[in-house]
Protein backbone atom coordinates (compact mmCIF):
# COMPACT_ATOMS: atom_id res chain seq x y z
CA UNK A 1 0.00 0.00 0.00
CA UNK A 2 1.34 3.40 -0.98
CA UNK A 3 2.05 5.60 2.07
CA UNK A 4 -0.21 8.64 2.35
CA UNK A 5 1.69 11.91 2.66
CA UNK A 6 0.55 14.93 4.61
CA UNK A 7 2.03 18.22 5.73
CA UNK A 8 1.43 21.92 6.20
CA UNK A 9 -0.70 23.74 3.65
CA UNK A 10 -1.00 27.42 2.84
CA UNK A 11 -4.15 28.45 0.95
CA UNK A 12 -4.07 31.07 -1.78
CA UNK A 13 -4.02 34.59 -0.37
CA UNK A 14 -6.76 35.59 -2.81
CA UNK A 15 -9.10 32.79 -1.71
CA UNK A 16 -9.65 30.46 -4.66
CA UNK A 17 -6.39 28.87 -5.86
CA UNK A 18 -5.67 28.58 -9.57
CA UNK A 19 -2.07 27.35 -9.11
CA UNK A 20 -0.27 24.94 -6.81
CA UNK A 21 3.32 24.76 -5.57
CA UNK A 22 4.50 21.47 -4.06
CA UNK A 23 7.54 21.78 -1.77
CA UNK A 24 9.87 18.80 -1.35
CA UNK A 25 12.06 19.20 1.73
CA UNK A 26 15.57 17.90 2.31
CA UNK A 27 16.95 14.86 4.12
CA UNK A 28 16.22 14.91 7.85
CA UNK A 29 13.82 17.87 7.72
CA UNK A 30 10.03 17.96 7.39
CA UNK A 31 7.34 19.90 5.57
CA UNK A 32 7.54 22.79 8.02
CA UNK A 33 11.05 23.51 6.77
CA UNK A 34 9.88 24.97 3.45
CA UNK A 35 6.30 26.16 3.92
CA UNK A 36 7.62 29.56 5.04
CA UNK A 37 8.82 30.10 1.46
CA UNK A 38 5.18 30.11 0.44
CA UNK A 39 4.44 32.87 2.94
CA UNK A 40 7.32 34.88 1.50
CA UNK A 41 5.99 34.43 -2.06
CA UNK A 42 2.30 35.00 -1.35
CA UNK A 43 2.36 38.66 -2.37
CA UNK A 44 4.00 37.74 -5.66
CA UNK A 45 1.78 34.67 -6.16
CA UNK A 46 -1.56 35.61 -4.55
CA UNK A 47 -3.63 32.96 -6.37
CA UNK A 48 -1.21 30.12 -5.55
CA UNK A 49 -1.76 27.44 -2.93
CA UNK A 50 1.30 25.89 -1.29
CA UNK A 51 1.72 22.48 0.31
CA UNK A 52 4.82 20.97 1.88
CA UNK A 53 4.39 17.25 2.63
CA UNK A 54 6.50 15.37 5.11
CA UNK A 55 8.57 12.74 3.26
CA UNK A 56 7.32 9.16 3.70
CA UNK A 57 10.02 7.74 5.99
CA UNK A 58 11.40 8.65 9.38
CA UNK A 59 15.08 9.53 9.07
CA UNK A 60 17.64 7.42 10.90
CA UNK A 61 20.21 10.21 10.63
CA UNK A 62 17.82 12.78 12.12
CA UNK A 63 15.16 10.96 14.20
CA UNK A 64 12.89 14.01 14.46
CA UNK A 65 12.86 14.44 10.68
CA UNK A 66 11.92 12.58 7.52
CA UNK A 67 13.58 11.29 4.37
CA UNK A 68 12.39 10.57 0.86
CA UNK A 69 14.87 7.69 0.83
CA UNK A 70 17.88 6.61 2.90
CA UNK A 71 21.29 8.08 2.15
CA UNK A 72 24.47 6.35 3.22
CA UNK A 73 26.70 8.03 0.65
CA UNK A 74 26.22 10.39 -2.29
CA UNK A 75 26.66 7.73 -4.94
CA UNK A 76 24.77 8.01 -8.25
CA UNK A 77 23.34 4.48 -8.14
CA UNK A 78 22.03 4.97 -4.60
CA UNK A 79 20.43 8.30 -5.48
CA UNK A 80 18.74 6.80 -8.54
CA UNK A 81 17.35 3.82 -6.62
CA UNK A 82 16.05 6.17 -3.98
CA UNK A 83 14.17 8.56 -6.25
CA UNK A 84 12.72 5.70 -8.28
CA UNK A 85 11.37 4.06 -5.13
CA UNK A 86 9.86 7.27 -3.71
CA UNK A 87 8.49 8.66 -6.98
CA UNK A 88 5.12 6.81 -6.94
CA UNK A 89 4.45 8.08 -3.41
CA UNK A 90 5.08 11.70 -4.37
CA UNK A 91 3.12 11.36 -7.60
CA UNK A 92 0.09 10.00 -5.75
CA UNK A 93 0.19 12.95 -3.36
CA UNK A 94 0.51 15.46 -6.20
CA UNK A 95 -2.47 13.95 -7.99
CA UNK A 96 -4.58 14.05 -4.82
CA UNK A 97 -3.72 17.71 -4.18
CA UNK A 98 -4.54 18.71 -7.76
CA UNK A 99 -7.88 16.89 -7.45
CA UNK A 100 -8.59 18.51 -4.07
CA UNK A 101 -8.10 21.98 -5.57
CA UNK A 102 -9.72 21.05 -8.91
CA UNK A 103 -6.64 22.17 -10.84
CA UNK A 104 -5.27 21.08 -14.19
CA UNK A 105 -1.85 19.40 -13.85
CA UNK A 106 -0.30 22.18 -15.93
CA UNK A 107 -1.02 24.60 -13.05
CA UNK A 108 1.54 22.85 -10.86
CA UNK A 109 5.13 23.74 -9.91
CA UNK A 110 7.69 21.84 -7.83
CA UNK A 111 10.17 23.49 -5.46
CA UNK A 112 12.76 21.21 -3.88
CA UNK A 113 15.68 21.54 -1.52
CA UNK A 114 18.63 19.08 -1.49
CA UNK A 115 17.11 15.57 -1.52
CA UNK A 116 13.82 17.25 -2.37
CA UNK A 117 15.42 18.71 -5.49
CA UNK A 118 16.29 15.19 -6.62
CA UNK A 119 12.65 14.19 -6.11
CA UNK A 120 11.25 17.28 -7.82
CA UNK A 121 13.40 16.82 -10.92
CA UNK A 122 12.78 13.09 -11.16
CA UNK A 123 9.01 13.28 -10.77
CA UNK A 124 8.41 16.59 -12.55
CA UNK A 125 10.19 15.54 -15.74
CA UNK A 126 8.23 12.29 -15.97
CA UNK A 127 4.69 13.50 -15.41
CA UNK A 128 2.38 13.08 -18.43
CA UNK A 129 1.35 16.74 -18.29
CA UNK A 130 4.28 19.12 -17.91
CA UNK A 131 4.32 21.19 -14.74
CA UNK A 132 4.62 24.95 -15.15
CA UNK A 133 8.11 24.93 -13.59
CA UNK A 134 10.61 23.18 -11.34
CA UNK A 135 12.90 25.01 -8.92
CA UNK A 136 15.75 23.13 -7.27
CA UNK A 137 17.85 24.49 -4.41
CA UNK A 138 21.16 22.89 -3.37
CA UNK A 139 20.47 19.56 -5.02
CA UNK A 140 21.48 17.02 -7.62
CA UNK A 141 20.07 15.35 -10.72
CA UNK A 142 19.75 11.62 -10.12
CA UNK A 143 20.06 9.28 -13.09
CA UNK A 144 21.14 11.83 -15.68
CA UNK A 145 22.21 9.04 -18.02
CA UNK A 146 18.67 7.58 -18.06
CA UNK A 147 16.83 10.87 -18.42
CA UNK A 148 16.91 11.26 -22.24
CA UNK A 149 15.15 7.90 -22.62
CA UNK A 150 12.64 8.46 -19.80
CA UNK A 151 11.78 12.15 -19.97
CA UNK A 152 8.12 12.88 -20.68
CA UNK A 153 7.77 16.61 -20.07
CA UNK A 154 10.15 19.55 -20.32
CA UNK A 155 9.10 22.37 -18.02
CA UNK A 156 11.49 25.29 -17.46
CA UNK A 157 13.90 24.60 -14.60
CA UNK A 158 15.77 26.93 -12.26
CA UNK A 159 18.70 25.58 -10.22
CA UNK A 160 20.14 27.57 -7.31
CA UNK A 161 23.20 26.57 -5.27
CA UNK A 162 25.61 28.12 -2.79
CA UNK A 163 29.27 28.12 -3.75
CA UNK A 164 30.26 27.35 -0.13
CA UNK A 165 28.04 24.26 0.12
CA UNK A 166 30.07 21.56 1.90
CA UNK A 167 27.27 18.97 1.81
CA UNK A 168 26.46 18.93 -1.92
CA UNK A 169 29.22 20.83 -3.75
CA UNK A 170 28.24 23.51 -6.23
CA UNK A 171 29.64 21.36 -9.04
CA UNK A 172 26.41 19.34 -8.71
CA UNK A 173 24.52 22.34 -10.12
CA UNK A 174 26.64 22.38 -13.27
CA UNK A 175 26.39 18.62 -13.68
CA UNK A 176 22.61 18.82 -13.32
CA UNK A 177 22.34 21.70 -15.79
CA UNK A 178 24.39 19.74 -18.34
CA UNK A 179 22.30 16.60 -17.81
CA UNK A 180 19.04 18.49 -18.16
CA UNK A 181 20.25 20.34 -21.23
CA UNK A 182 21.24 17.05 -22.85
CA UNK A 183 17.64 15.90 -22.38
CA UNK A 184 16.27 19.04 -24.03
CA UNK A 185 15.25 20.89 -20.87
CA UNK A 186 15.53 24.69 -20.71
CA UNK A 187 17.61 25.42 -17.60
CA UNK A 188 18.47 28.61 -15.77
CA UNK A 189 20.91 28.58 -12.88
CA UNK A 190 22.24 30.87 -10.20
CA UNK A 191 25.14 30.54 -7.74
CA UNK A 192 24.76 32.33 -4.40
CA UNK A 193 28.16 33.63 -3.33
CA UNK A 194 29.42 32.66 0.11
CA UNK A 195 26.36 30.53 0.85
CA UNK A 196 26.49 27.01 2.24
CA UNK A 197 23.81 24.31 2.18
CA UNK A 198 20.85 26.64 2.42
CA UNK A 199 18.69 29.21 0.65
CA UNK A 200 19.93 32.80 0.51
CA UNK A 201 17.80 35.92 -0.12
CA UNK A 202 19.08 36.31 -3.69
CA UNK A 203 18.06 32.78 -4.61
CA UNK A 204 14.72 33.17 -2.87
CA UNK A 205 13.88 36.30 -4.85
CA UNK A 206 14.98 34.80 -8.16
CA UNK A 207 12.92 31.67 -7.54
CA UNK A 208 9.79 33.66 -6.72
CA UNK A 209 10.05 35.69 -9.91
CA UNK A 210 10.82 32.53 -11.91
CA UNK A 211 7.65 30.87 -10.60
CA UNK A 212 5.56 33.97 -11.33
CA UNK A 213 6.90 34.17 -14.88
CA UNK A 214 6.40 30.44 -15.43
CA UNK A 215 2.78 30.51 -14.25
CA UNK A 216 2.19 33.54 -16.48
CA UNK A 217 3.49 31.64 -19.51
CA UNK A 218 6.49 33.92 -19.96
CA UNK A 219 8.99 31.03 -19.88
CA UNK A 220 7.25 28.77 -22.39
CA UNK A 221 9.73 27.03 -24.70
CA UNK A 222 8.88 26.69 -28.37
CA UNK A 223 8.68 23.05 -29.47
CA UNK A 224 11.44 23.54 -32.03
CA UNK A 225 13.71 25.55 -29.73
CA UNK A 226 17.11 24.23 -28.80
CA UNK A 227 17.69 23.44 -25.12
CA UNK A 228 19.28 26.26 -23.20
CA UNK A 229 21.32 26.51 -20.05
CA UNK A 230 21.70 30.12 -19.03
CA UNK A 231 22.77 31.92 -15.90
CA UNK A 232 19.81 33.58 -14.25
CA UNK A 233 20.14 37.36 -13.90
CA UNK A 234 20.98 38.63 -10.46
Amino acid sequence: MTPQLNGPRLPAASGKADRLVIFCHGYGADGNDLIALGRHWQRLLPTTAFVSPHAPERCAGAPMGYQWFPITRLQPDEMLRGVERAAPILNAFVDSELARLDLDPSRLAFVGFSQGTMMSLHVGLRRPVAPAAIVGFSGMLAGAEKLPAEIVSRPPVLLVHGDADDMIPVQALHMAANGLGAAGVAVRWHVSRGVGHGIAPDGLELAGKFLADAFAGKLAVKPDAAPVGVKAPG
